[in-house]
């Protein structure tokens, strides 16, 4: 199972983790594991590529650690809504038994 750890303050999103593989289908063949790392990826390269905010990644064995630094930047807080949301769908399209998406406070 893929966890998926969205840490939130102030209604605004800090940071995340995205630990594990989902276990739909062998690796390779793997579509929930593969649009979760699509979405992940896609949410660093342009928190990079399309935003001025300051932000740690940790990337290791495929599991990934991002925090932003300060949460003032409105695109910022954009990508990451958008990656919450495209990760709850997957949750709820694909069964919580293969990503699982919790908010902490």
């Amino acid at each position: 199972m893929i966890r998926v750890s969205i840490v939130s303050k102030d209604g605004k999103i800090t940071g995340f983790s995205c630990i594990g593989h989902a276990g739909y289908e062998t690796e390779g063949k793997d579509i929930v594991c593969a649009g979760v790392s699509a979405l992940v990826i896609n949410a660093v390269n342009s928190m990079e590529s399309l935003t001025k905010a300051k932000f740690q990644v940790e990337e290791k064995d495929g599991d990934i650690r991002f925090a932003l630094e300060d949460t003032s930047c409105p695109e910022a807080q954009l990508l990451l809504r958008s990656l919450k949301l495209g990760l709850e769908t997957i949750e709820n399209d694909c069964g919580s038994q293969y990503v699982k998406v919790t908010i902490v406070s």
